[in-house]
């Protein structure tokens, strides 16, 4: 299955520019705090199917490439 690219997009007409995966009306933000709830990637993904296994994973890899960078430039 191919990705998506980018990743994430967003636009002030939809969901007042909130982060979303591309193609959806799924904040980021919301895997995030299903995550930090103790809610697993599968919960997640049943909750929003418009969302694809693959996506959510290549999201969260984004995500720890950018803090990982951050953390070595501090």
């Amino acid at each position: 299955m191919s990705l998506p690219d980018p990743l994430i997009t967003t636009s002030p007409d939809r969901l007042s520019g909130t982060p979303v995966f591309a193609g959806t009306r799924v904040p980021v933000q919301t895997l995030i705090e299903y995550l930090e709830g103790g809610d697993s990637i599968e919960t997640f993904l049943d909750d929003f199917p418009s969302v694809t296994r693959d996506h959510a994973i290549a999201v969260l890899e984004v995500a720890k490439s950018a803090l990982i960078a951050k953390a070595v430039a501090a």
